[in-house]
């Protein structure tokens, strides 16, 4: 079965501040690639190119905007990517409320739910816990 991958996981392949974490990603990333075990939903590769071309502390961003291009158009040819329909709205209106959760990550819940995913790989959400029919995995734990 396969599992969504939050926007952090993303991210930490990137960050040059927890090389635990930026292995563990790595590894994570690749393992879903050859196992095709992994999904991306549309909100997180947004998300990333913002979060990664955002200036840091020293004025520089993780990327530039031509490799935060070009890391966005990999992921787009090696996950399957999904996309927000009315289902997913819906559902993370549905839930917003029901589980506390922000409105982004109630959106990214809602990918899972919707497409039918078990699980939802984040270090931003309770490790362990089942919301509806997902459980939350964090991969750096």
């Amino acid at each position: 079965m396969a599992g969504l991958v939050d926007t952090d996981v993303l991210v930490y392949r990137f960050g040059p501040r927890f090389p635990e974490k930026r292995r563990v990603a790595t590894d994570f990333l690749r393992r879903g690639i050859v196992e095709d075990t992994l999904r991306l939903p549309h909100q997180a590769i947004v998300e990333f190119v913002s979060v990664v071309t955002r200036p840091l502390d020293q004025g520089r961003p993780l990327l530039s905007h031509g490799e935060a291009r070009r890391e966005a158009e990999e992921m787009l040819s090696q996950f399957r990517v999904l996309y927000p329909n009315e289902a997913v709205v819906r559902g993370a209106l549905r839930d917003w409320a029901a589980y506390g959760l922000s409105w982004l990550d109630a959106h990214l819940w809602a990918y899972a739910e919707c497409h039918g995913l078990s699980e939802l790989f984040s270090e931003d959400f309770e490790d362990g816990r089942l919301y509806g029919t997902v459980w939350v995995s964090n991969p750096f734990a």
